[in-house]
């Protein structure tokens, strides 16, 4: 009898060392039904609960904002693992039910969705340091999202990712102009990659504007500018505040450049700008200046879009606004223009996939005209932005639709000029040299 007591007894404590332990146990039992880089997620929630708590809190504000299922399908934890799950190997037209049949609002909804996800504000993350409080630019789970960016451009470097639905959608869309004879043949499309980093059939599709002159900057990419901002004496830009936030928030060309650049206060009392690539845009970017190549680096840091909601259009909108690229992935080569003095060209990586690659012969020392290819973006909307020296004397001269409309620039209030789109290799500004 005692030794029967005595194996209930055991029996008892293995039932309830199993009840601690199985819960956990069952979770990863169930989790690895998802994908590997949806279990990583998994497992930094249960390691760190403050992530999974900012997470919970992110998608609960986003489905406040929008609680349609079909356009936020992603409304608790579990929800957003199975969405995860789905968009890490989905093309990107399909990664969510939209009403478009156009290819580029559906691969635009696509992109800006994920990101309004992680994009919400949160009050933990207030005074970290942060360009914005929200999730996505909050290290432990940014480089989650870094990860997550790798294994879908992956996916979209094979043919699994391409098929002929796919491009009869791209070719209906006249956004992506490929009824215009403007490409290489469609047969070297055989990934979704491969299309989007598509080549020109040759130079002669986008003219380079007066080619002799180097005082004439060019598109470096078939984009839209946002506009100009004044570097300060000491290698700051500054973004005023406005509507929304009546603050001013500093930017230093130091950290754009990184502490150990050569160059790094060399733009102080010069310009910059920036134009922004949509997703049906050429996504091979140009050397906007003729001249010779002193340092050139690729930055790894957030992979990280800005996103509203637009209940009136019922579709999520991108911004551009300035400030969120001095924390993203980047590259970026400064060009001796000799005249003009140093030019920086910064290729900046924006939303998944939109990873920075220089051409081969792209190298220090190395001497490149105006219009050269310097690189490509693969999947992801993109921004680029240019450095001038102040005796580079720059403007911009790409004329503004119809008359000047000015918008707040993300929460940061600053007024952007509303200027027409541009094609690689039509002017963008001159250099007008050393003004007194």
């Amino acid at each position: 009898m005692g030794k029967r007591i005595y194996r209930m007894k055991i029996f008892l404590a293995i039932l309830i060392l199993a009840g601690l332990i199985l819960p956990t146990g069952a979770v990863f039992a169930k989790d690895n039904n998802h994908k590997p880089i949806t279990q990583k997620l998994i497992k930094l929630v249960e390691q760190n609960p403050e992530i999974g708590n900012m997470l919970k809190t992110s998608l609960a504000k986003a489905k406040k904002i929008n609680p349609d299922p079909k356009t936020n399908p992603a409304q608790s934890l579990s929800d957003y693992y199975d969405f995860i799950d789905r968009a890490s190997e989905l093309i990107p037209q399909d990664v969510l039910e939209n009403p478009s049949n156009l290819a580029h609002d559906q691969i635009l909804q696509s992109i800006c969705y994920f990101y309004f996800l992680v994009d919400q504000p949160l009050t933990e993350l207030k005074d970290k340091g942060l360009y914005k409080n929200a999730i996505q630019y909050y290290k432990p789970f940014s480089s989650w999202v870094r990860n997550y960016a790798k294994i879908w451009g992956a996916f979209l470097d094979t043919e699994k990712s391409w098929n002929k639905k796919n491009y009869q959608e791209f070719y209906n869309d006249p956004r992506f102009g490929l009824k215009k004879g403007w490409y290489e043949p469609s047969s070297n499309w055989n990934t979704f990659n491969r299309f989007f980093s598509r080549y020109l059939k040759s130079p002669n599709m986008r003219p380079i504007a007066s080619p002799s002159d180097s005082a004439v900057v060019v598109s470096p990419a078939d984009s839209v500018p946002q506009g100009m901002w004044a570097i300060d004496k000491n290698s700051n830009i500054q973004v005023h505040g406005g509507l929304k936030v009546k603050l001013t928030t500093y930017y230093s060309i130091k950290d754009l450049l990184g502490e150990d650049s050569k160059h790094k206060d060399d733009f102080a009392n010069g310009v910059l700008t920036h134009t922004f690539l949509n997703v049906n845009d050429y996504h091979r970017y140009h050397f906007a200046v003729g001249g010779t190549i002193k340092e050139k680096k690729s930055i790894v840091q957030n992979v990280a879009l800005e996103v509203e909601w637009s209940p009136k259009h019922g579709r999520y909108v991108p911004i551009d606004s300035t400030g969120w690229q001095f924390s993203q992935t980047r590259g970026y080569v400064i060009v001796d223009t000799e005249k003009y003095g140093l030019v920086a060209l910064i290729p900046m990586g924006m939303a998944q996939v939109s990873s920075v690659n220089f051409e081969d012969n792209v190298k220090v020392g190395t001497t490149h005209k105006k219009g050269d290819m310097l690189g490509t973006f693969l999947f992801g909307g993109s921004d680029f932005v240019i450095l001038f020296q102040k005796s580079a004397g720059f403007k911009i001269t790409v004329p503004t639709k119809h008359k000047v409309i000015t918008r707040p620039d993300s929460n940061h209030g600053h007024k952007m000029t509303n200027y027409k789109h541009v094609l690689m290799g039509e002017e963008y500004g001159v250099m007008h040299g050393q003004t007194k």
